[in-house]
């Protein structure tokens, strides 16, 4: 039998740092690809897809934050080709106008050379103020964050304050999904989440504690456990 495929997206201001705590459990029941199209494509759109053109005809598909907002936009180009979905850390809901001012005022500071402070108020939004004194994790947090770069961050700000509600398509999902949350994230809410299983009629909700928005660096042994068994189902 072949593998499966598997890709792995991840949200704003991370890049393939985010999933690396995955990779040993993964690879053995999977080809796993993480890709970074969240970087070079200037819409939710244009980054799935992109995602979808690379992919193989069939795989699995695994989101965190902005990752989980491109792989609802995969499910809404084509749900056929993907065989098991999860959602990590995520929102389904378009945006309001109070978000896309808060996002513009992060824009407009990192413009301006501000972007240790943008930095900082993504970094209190990504990490529970109990891990604070984690000095390994929060020092990779930052690390990936500058990695990805301003101009990056600036785009990806832009793409997810124009993204859709994708609330209306989750009912027709119908391969077996996971949704992912720390019970302390506070960029997308738990409440977002189980908002999303409600919708999913396929869906598991798994509620990690003592966890923010990176869990899949924050609590790696649990989500990973998650993911197993989501992708051996």
């Amino acid at each position: 039998m072949a593998r499966q495929a598997l890709i792995l997206v991840p949200g704003l201001l991370c890049d393939e740092d985010l999933w690396r705590d995955q990779l040993p459990a993964l690879t053995p029941h999977a080809d796993v690809t993480i890709t970074m199209e969240q970087t070079r494509q200037a819409t939710i759109g244009a980054i799935a897809a992109a995602v979808l053109a690379a992919a193989p005809p069939q795989f699995s598909l695994a989101g965190l934050s902005m990752g989980g907002m491109i792989a609802m936009e995969v499910m809404r180009q084509a749900p056929e080709r993907v065989t098991r979905l999860a959602l990590l850390d995520t929102s389904a809901r378009g945006t309001v106008d109070e978000e896309r001012a808060i996002r513009a005022g992060r824009i407009a500071l990192v413009r301006s050379g501000h972007v240790d402070i943008v930095l900082g108020l993504q970094l209190s939004r990504f990490v529970p103020m109990t891990r604070l004194g984690d000095a390994a994790l929060i020092d990779r947090a930052l690390k990936m964050m500058r990695r990805v770069g301003a101009a990056t961050y600036v785009r990806q700000e832009q793409a997810v304050m124009a993204r859709s509600d994708s609330r209306p398509a989750l009912g027709a999902i119908r391969c077996p999904t996971l949704v992912l949350c720390g019970r302390q994230d506070a960029a997308t809410p738990l409440v977002l989440s189980e908002e999303i299983a409600a919708a999913i009629p396929a869906a598991r909700l798994a509620v990690i504690e003592d966890c923010g928005h990176l869990s899949t660096m924050e609590r790696p042994d649990v989500v990973n456990h998650a993911l197993m068994e989501w992708l051996t189902m």
